[in-house]
Parts: C-alpha cells; structure tokens; sequence
C-alpha cells in the first residue's frame, strides 16, 4: 500500500522516472560511448587503453569547473519554473551561454600547454605520447561540450527531460562507428588510433548542440520564455547566478582534482596497475553515471518544490530518488562482485603487446569488489548531494568535497607515494573511505534542514518585457 501512495504522489516515484529515468537513459548513451572507445583503444593496444585514461580524466579536470558552473543553469531554470515565472527561463538560459563562451574558448587553449603537463605526471614514454594527443584533441572540443550541456537545461530544468534523452541517445549513433572507424582505419577513414577517439567524441558534442540550437531558439520558446531577446548580459542574474554556481564548480573540479591525482598515483605503479584501472574505472561507469542522472533529477524536484516554497515535498522527492538509486545500484553491485572476468575480458586486445592481460584481469577483479562495496554508498552520496544542490546549499558542498578529497585521498597518496608503497589496495582504500564520508555527511546535512532556509530566486522580481 505504501509504495502505491508512494507511486502516485506528487514528488513520488512516478515522477520520479518521469524526470530521472530519460536521464538515465541519457548517462547510460553517454556511459555506452565512453565504455565502446575504451573497448576499441583496448583491443586496438593496452598502450592506448592505458594512456585514455588519464588523458580524459585530466581534460575533464580542467573542464569539471566550468561544467559545475554551468550546470547550476538547470536549477535556476527549475525554480524559476517551479515559481511560474516562465519569462526568466531564458535570462537564465542566456546567463549560462555567456559563461560558457570564454569558458570553452580558455579550455581550448589548454592544448597549448598539453606538452609540460603531462612531463610532470611521470608516465612511460609510450604512454605520455598518446595522453598528449588525446588531451589536446578532448580539449579543443570543450566549448561546444559545456554549450551544448547548457542548453540541455533548457529542457531538463523544467521537468522535459525526454528530448535530453533523445539526443543524447541519437549521439550513440554518430558516436560509436565512426570511433570504431577513425581508431582502425575502417572503410575511407585513416587509421587515428588514440587521435582518433578523440576526434570521434568531440564530433560527438558538436552534432547534439547543433539539434539543440534548433529545437530551442524557436518563435514559440521566445514568446513563452524570451529565448531570444534575453540575450543582453544581466549583470545581476550573472552575479547571483556565480554566487551560487561557483560553490558548485570549485565542488566539482576539488572531487575531479582528487580522482585524476588517484589516477596518476596508480599509474606510477606501473602499466599493468594504470591498466586495469582504467578498465576498472571504464565499467563503474556503468553504474556511477547512470546515476548522476538520479542526482540531476533529485535537483530539478527539489528546485521546482524550492521554487514553488513548498522544502517538505523537497525533502520526499529527494527520497523517492534516492530508493530508485539504492535499488539501481544494489543490482551493479551484485553484478559487480560475481562476474568481474566476464566485464574485464571486454577489453581484452586482439593481439599480444608488451602488457600481460592475465595480470590486468587478476588485478581487475579485485578492484571490481571494491567497486561492489562502495556503489551503495555513492548512491546516498549523490543523491543527497543533488537534493542540497537543488535547494541551493551549494558551498556546504563545496567545503565537504574539498577537505574530503585532501584528507582521504590527496594527502593519503602523497605519503604512500614518498615512502614508495606500491600495494594497489592502499589508494583503494582511501577512496572506499572518501565516498562513506560523502555520504555520511550529505545525508546528515540533508535531514537537518539547514538547506530550507535558502533563498535562490526570491528576492528576484520578474522582469517584465
């Protein structure tokens, strides 16, 4: 009876899916993608496979701030929706697209110093080859990446989170061959290797963007949201827009800050070590992504219910995500820990290199039930996380991931590194012990409240035009 009522209230787990399961979908598309490149780089070389890793861990570093910023797009959207105030949808639509403009234009330039960087990080030869061209390549694709996830808000922000899932679903097709194409040199493309992966993905973020600029800047989206005459720069909207986004970025980029320098640690151990967590990392992803679409979901309800002055039915959406999410993640948890072999094998290259797959496969599968152990608990951390973000308690956020991701981790690591322990299970462990002080706190955080007394959008009045 229960999950009935559950079911069928406002906040509950239909609307629930209605708003989470199409992002779902759309994380899966984008977690499908990441998953099918490593698998081709992986039966392409170990080399490649090894280096992919870190290169895209080091580029999304770089571009996690500017991605956390623009995000926070989506939940002045849903409580400007949840507030009936429909004409300030595209004044925070256009906020987001003059952040976003320099932002890609910056990362971009990042290319230029691809060289020096990745001398510091102490990777073979081999390896640090490769990593400098998939850097170069992923970063140049940075600003039609953060453009096109800032009008995706338009959508998802106010609830509409099916054409998010359609696009991103018809990326898949763009996407996966022409990476199987560019990377082995199928039919007329040339053989690109790792170069060519990256070019295939930033093809990947141009295509969605052009659909996106179709279906928004319309006559009808203009008359109902001013998608097109509230493109003048709103110096108080951007200001209060960074008041609350920049918690958000500095958050994001601290936790990508803290993952990439557990990547690079690990890849001082040793080929065989950076290669089985890469594998590792590529099919958690399967799990962890999937539900970052729960926590973008938990933060549009929480925003519109914020926005609509209504924290308690806030409070049971964010829950009724989060029993979607632990169910989600306790059957990858299972999956996890009983058929490891079976994912790892995936990657597995067609022929032998200078890297013992049996030693990556060994390794990987005790890494796997490390991964089982914590899926759980990412769950309760994400989120919660996301309900706290909707309802604006953004530098909460920011100070727990900072000092989380330099107490458990960087500080950590530095002193296994110094005193040259090279057990892979040590950084391991570290990150196990990151995630339950994530969500033991934001759990904590969530139940008392504080987050109800947040003001994003109220003192605002509603521009007339």
């Amino acid at each position: 009876m229960y999950l009935v009522e559950r079911w069928r209230a406002q906040g509950g787990y239909r609307e629930a899916l209605n708003i989470g399961l199409p992002l779902v979908v759309s994380m899966v598309s984008n977690t499908v993608m990441t998953f099918t490149d490593r698998i081709f780089l992986g039966n392409y070389s170990l080399e490649a496979l090894g280096a992919s890793l870190p290169a895209n861990v080091m580029a999304f570093l770089f571009l996690s701030f500017f991605m956390g910023v623009s995000e926070y797009v989506n939940v002045f959207i849903a409580q400007y929706t949840g507030a009936c105030r429909p004409a300030d949808v595209g004044r925070a639509l256009w906020v987001g697209l003059w952040f976003c403009v320099p932002s890609g234009l910056l990362l971009a330039a990042l290319a230029f110093f691809a060289e020096p960087l990745f001398g510091l990080v102490g990777h073979p030869e081999s390896i640090r080859r490769l990593e400098i061209v998939y850097f170069q390549i992923l970063t140049v694709g940075s600003l039609p990446c953060l453009l096109g996830m800032c009008l995706s808000n338009f959508f998802a922000g106010r609830g509409l989170t099916k054409p998010v899932m359609l696009i991103s679903l018809g990326s898949i097709f763009i996407n996966i061959p022409l990476d199987y194409c560019l990377i082995n040199g199928i039919g007329p493309f040339p053989e690109m290797g790792i170069a060519g992966a990256g070019l295939a993905t930033v093809i990947g973020f141009i295509v969605p963007l052009i659909v996106y600029i179709r279906l928004i800047f319309t006559r009808k989206n203009e008359a109902l949201f001013r998608v097109r005459s509230a493109w003048r720069f709103d110096h108080a909207l951007f200001a209060r827009f960074l008041r609350f986004g920049l918690p958000g970025g500095v958050q994001f980029f601290l936790d990508m800050f803290a993952v990439s320098f557990f990547v690079f640690i690990i890849g001082r151990f040793g080929p065989v070590e950076l290669a089985s967590t890469s594998a590792v990392f590529s099919i958690y992803n399967l799990a962890f992504l999937p539900t970052i679409g729960l926590h973008v979901a938990a933060s549009i309800m929480v925003g519109q219910a914020m926005g609509d002055g209504n924290p308690d039915r806030a409070a049971f959406c964010t829950h009724s995500v989060l029993h979607i999410a632990l169910a989600y993640m306790g059957v990858m948890a299972v999956v996890f820990w009983v058929m490891p072999e079976f994912l790892l094998n995936l990657f597995r290259p067609r022929d032998v290199t200078g890297i013992d797959f049996n030693a990556v496969l060994a390794m990987g599968g005790v890494l796997m039930r490390y991964c089982a152990v914590f899926t759980l608990l990412d769950a309760l951390a994400i989120v919660y996380m996301g309900g706290l973000k909707g309802a604006g308690d953004t530098r909460f956020i920011m100070f727990v991931m900072g000092t989380g991701s330099i107490v458990c981790l960087v500080i950590p690591l530095l002193v296994l590194n110094g005193l040259g322990i090279t057990s892979i299970h040590g950084p391991w462990m570290f990150l196990l012990l990151y995630v339950v002080i994530l969500a033991s706190t934001f759990m904590t955080r969530f139940r008392k409240g504080p987050w109800r007394r947040i003001d994003l959008i109220g003192r605002e009045k509603p521009e007339r035009g």
